[in-house]
Formats: structure tokens, sequence, C-alpha cells
């Protein structure tokens, strides 16, 4: 599919995870806003870390649940990466008090956590939801099931920015 809508596929492994971040990576310009959703552990500081690949930033990339934010600057002229884990985020307000408006059209910003609270940064889009299925572990109540493959991975674009990708072409 190519333009505004959503798109769906099957993510094998971590590896193919951080595989579909590098592609969108490099599509990736200053402006964009990413709002990744997902429950724990299912890829979306992979997929974060496969972005900052494709993009160029500098890294290393690691879950900024205990900072909230990290800026990533550019390692090749291009818009830095600005990281966020709404996670431990409870309100607008909190949003608000990280100013995400001043780099919004200077930086890629990619919001684990964020939706229902950011939307509001950017008419144009890209909310990107990771699932992944549970192990029989999680039917028992182990808290340390192993998490089992495919993971699946949904693309839902907003505004005219993503009307001439290929989302689809990104999940091949």
């Amino acid at each position: 599919m190519s333009g505004v809508g959503t798109v769906r596929g099957q993510l094998a492994t971590a590896a193919a995870t951080a595989a579909l971040g590098r592609r969108l990576g490099a599509l990736l310009r200053a402006g964009d806003l990413l709002v990744l959703s997902g429950d724990l552990g299912a890829g979306k500081t992979t997929l974060t870390q496969g972005l900052a690949d494709g993009l160029g930033v500098r890294g290393p990339v690691t879950s900024p649940t205990f900072v909230i934010a990290r800026v990533h600057p550019s390692l090749r002229g291009g818009p830095p990466l600005v990281h966020v884990d709404a996670y431990r985020l409870g309100s607008l307000a909190e949003v608000e008090d990280l100013d995400l408006e001043a780099s919004a059209g200077e930086a890629v910003s990619v919001v684990e956590w964020g939706a229902g609270l950011v939307e509001d940064l950017a008419g144009d889009r890209l909310e990107i939801g990771l699932l992944r299925p549970h192990g029989a572990g999680a039917a028992a109540g182990h808290p340390d099931e192993v998490p089992v493959e495919p993971r699946s991975v949904s693309l839902t674009a907003h505004g005219e920015r993503w009307s001439a990708v290929d989302l689809a072409g990104l999940l091949t």
C-alpha cells in the first residue's frame, strides 16, 4: 500500500525488527514524529536502534526509561534523533514539560509509550504498534516467560507526509 493508512506484517526475529527500523530510518527527515506502542519487550527499543542506524546518529541507543529523553546527534549532517520513553509520564502536562515542540521541526522524534500523549506534536506522524506473542508461561502467570516469535507490527500513517511512502514495502 502506498499512502496514508495502516499496513500490517510480521517480524520473525529481533534482527528483522532492527532491519525494519534501518529501512524506515533511511527515509526519515527533520520534523518526523513516530509514536511507538506495544507491551514490555515487544521491540520498541530494538526498532529505535534500527532507526538510529538508518538515520546515522550517534549511539548507543538504549531505552531512556529513567532519563525520559535522549538526543542522539547526527554523524552525517542529518537531523538528530530525539528518543523519548513516556512510560513514566502520567499526564499531558508532564509531556509538555519535556518541551518536545522546541526540537520537533529540527529533529526526528521517536516516542515510546506515547499513544494518547504526543499526537498533537505533529499532524503528520507514523504510529507503529508492536505486539509480541506470549509463551505458555504467560497463561500460567509466570513473569519470566520467554517470548515467542514472530512479532506483529502495524504501521499507521497520519497526514500528507506519509502519502507517498510505501509502508508495505518497508515490511518486505
